[in-house]
């Protein structure tokens, strides 16, 4: 990859962008991961006003830290950076507490989380007339599906999602991204009990990006190999709903 190549591309299409769009700036939830630290840091280069806004919920002190010393090189860096602390835990805490809400369905309860910062983020955006920016890469957001349906999912535009994982890493050391942010294993940050993407998935991102482009013959492949696949395939089969477009019910002409 022609790494410095790519980071000017994706930093041209983001102006590009936002002055086709009318938009006075950016916004993006920050949460102290590799990909939010790329999508952010690509955004801040543009010279576009650019609100990262940080909104834990019971988060790791670890990563609360890690995206705080994020934003503030950010904002060291590039003058076009500001930041907003939005802590969602007791809005999040009312709402599992009432009556109707089951708190052993734990998946739902991690989405929840993700699509009350969604409603934050889109609230600031408003309110500043700004893009939300989507940080998901290319094996989440068209290999296996791995984010909350109008909840990470809900953004406006997504200058990684053409990246793989490890791709995103090479361009992070190219932007001299912090190291503990490089080394930290990977989470969405939604679950309490800390879980990573690794734990989650049942495979590494090295393996689901091998999985995306296998073309060979299945029963070749050693036990590993035929279990990364089998994940890869199951979660991609399962999350299309999340990966195609909305399927719309067209009306034939004939009965308007």
């Amino acid at each position: 990859m022609k790494t410095r190549l790519v980071i000017n591309h994706i930093t041209n299409w983001l102006a590009n962008y936002i002055q086709e769009s009318n938009a006075d700036g950016f916004i993006i939830g920050i949460s102290g991961g590799i990909d939010s630290a790329v999508s952010s840091t690509l955004a801040a280069i543009t010279s576009v006003p650019l609100i990262c806004l940080e909104m834990p919920i019971h988060q790791n002190i670890k990563q609360i830290k890690r995206g705080k010393n994020h934003i503030a090189w950010l904002k060291k860096e590039f003058p076009n950076v500001r930041s907003i602390v939005i802590d969602l835990t007791s809005v999040y805490n009312e709402f599992i507490s009432k009556n109707h809400v089951d708190k052993n369905n734990h998946l739902a309860l991690a989405n929840t989380r993700a699509r009350l910062r969604m409603t934050t983020l889109y609230y600031f955006a408003q309110s500043n007339n700004s893009l939300v920016l989507g940080t998901g890469n290319k094996v989440e957001d068209f290999g296996i599906g791995f984010f909350t349906k109008y909840g990470d999912g809900g953004v406006d535009i997504s200058p990684i999602a053409d990246l793989l994982k490890t791709e995103v890493y090479t361009i992070a050391k190219e932007l001299n991204i912090a190291q503990d942010i490089i080394d930290a294993p990977p989470t969405d940050g939604l679950w309490e009990n800390d879980k990573t993407d690794e734990d989650q998935i049942g495979a590494t991102y090295p393996e689901l990006e091998w999985a995306m482009s296998f073309e060979g013959d299945f029963n070749q492949l050693e036990q590993r190999e035929k279990e990364i696949l089998n994940i890869y395939r199951k979660l991609n089969k399962v999350n299309q709903h999340k990966i195609k477009e909305i399927p719309v019910c067209f009306i034939p002409l004939n009965l308007k």
